[in-house]
């Protein structure tokens, strides 16, 4: 590829890495949301969690007095003592009552497995971009463009999944919990979509090649790709 398009490739290259940074972010680390049980007695301590595609993390708080419109536990940032464990559904023998005692396992489920998908496409999609700088190899740019895009769809898949999770366990009768939120993990997955998905089609268009300037230059006189 020529130098032009090289630099272009390579300053998209550079975002799409940020991207997958992110989407690397959201699914290892365990803060897309946060629950919190209603509050009725105070000087005393309660249970918030907060949890992400694999693991639940409880934490007991100490609760002073709150304003009329706080009636939840937190917020989770305050000190407290904390215990995390992974899903049973992943980790037989591991407590985790908050997803056994209700319909939301198959959500879990569903949303980690979407999201390895994201990560495999992602992975793959970096592989191609790599074996693109080589000499004549630049035919990789657009699959691995779409398999950037392919990744943003499934992260944003898997958000939509855990946000319906997340609703439904707050509706559900069968849970403590009274109030929710969504932390930064979750906020990651969002910004990895938005990257991996816009900069994957750029990626793409920057792979597709030239079309005719003028109206008299044929597709079979522009410049060849190599």
């Amino acid at each position: 590829m020529d130098n032009s398009k090289s630099l272009k490739v390579r300053l998209t290259f550079c975002v799409l890495l940020v991207g997958v940074s992110l989407l690397f972010a959201a699914v290892v680390t365990d803060h897309w949301a946060v629950l919190s049980p209603k509050v009725e007695n105070y000087n005393t301590t309660c249970e918030a969690a907060h949890f992400g595609l694999w693991r639940l993390c409880k934490k007991q708080i100490y609760v002073q007095q709150q304003g009329p419109k706080e009636k939840g536990c937190g917020p989770i940032s305050l000190p407290g003592e904390q215990t995390c464990s992974y899903f049973k559904h992943f980790t037989p023998g591991e407590s985790s009552e908050i997803f056994e005692v209700t319909t939301q396992k198959e959500y879990s489920i569903s949303a980690a497995a979407i999201a390895i998908f994201s990560v495999g496409f992602a992975i793959i999609g970096t592989i191609c971009v790599l074996l693109s700088f080589q000499k004549k190899r630049d035919y990789l740019l657009k699959p691995a463009s779409m398999f950037y895009t392919f990744a943003g769809l499934c992260i944003i898949i898997s958000v939509e999944v855990m946000r319906q999770s997340v609703k439904r366990m707050i509706d559900s009768k069968e849970t403590v919990w009274i109030e929710y939120s969504y932390s930064w993990s979750f906020a990651c997955a969002c910004a990895s979509f938005v990257l991996l998905f816009i900069f994957g089609i750029v990626l793409l268009l920057i792979a597709l090649p030239r079309f005719p300037q003028n109206p008299w230059e044929t597709c079979m006189d522009a410049e060849p790709e190599h």
